[in-house]
């Protein structure tokens, strides 16, 4: 496939800020009713629009996108073991019918790092990882310096009335 095949409906927020060496991919999704985000190494959105209870990863249904959407730059950029992969949970409030991901009402960092083995190329959900684990199509960062279970609890009790949620992912090359 060629980049412009490739090209998701977020390209344009690819080339990152002016001056900014990063790549910047956004997925909009919304809370649901059993977001615990008790997970201790995992945090995961999902197109799906339902969770169970033993979902205790995932942090947003419904999402917008999928990592087979993100721009062709982007994966790429993700394949580098040395690259910086900052994940933005930014959260509106439940009444909310989207998050202002300049302004949200709750907002939690994890910041990991790229790999050579990231393929992200699954169209059903997306994870974050605390491990260096890489053999699916879903993991978007290993080594997070957090996961669900590390969320700011007031977010994560906004998510679980429904609130809308935006994941920004940004990489940025350590070169």
């Amino acid at each position: 496939m060629s980049d412009a095949e490739n090209a998701g409906p977020n390209d344009a927020e690819s080339a990152g800020d002016p001056g900014d060496d990063a790549l910047v991919e956004v997925v909009r999704a919304v809370g649901h009713e059993h977001v615990t985000a008790e997970h201790a190494s995992t945090l995961e959105l999902t197109t799906d629009d339902w969770l169970t209870p033993a979902g205790d990863c995932i942090v947003g249904v419904e999402a917008d996108r999928t990592p087979r959407e993100f721009s062709a730059a982007f994966r790429d950029a993700c394949r580098d073991a040395t690259a910086t992969i900052t994940a933005t949970v930014a959260v509106g409030e439940p009444t909310d019918d989207a998050v202002d991901i300049d302004s949200p009402a709750h907002v939690d960092e994890i910041v990991g790092r790229g790999d050579p083995d990231l393929t992200l190329l699954d169209d059903r959900s997306m994870v974050g990882r605390t491990s260096d684990y890489t053999d699916d199509e879903r993991t978007i960062f290993v080594d997070g310096d957090g996961a669900a279970a590390d969320l700011d609890r007031d977010l994560v009790a906004a998510l679980a009335e429904g609130a809308p949620v935006a994941l920004r992912l940004a990489v940025e090359s350590a070169d």
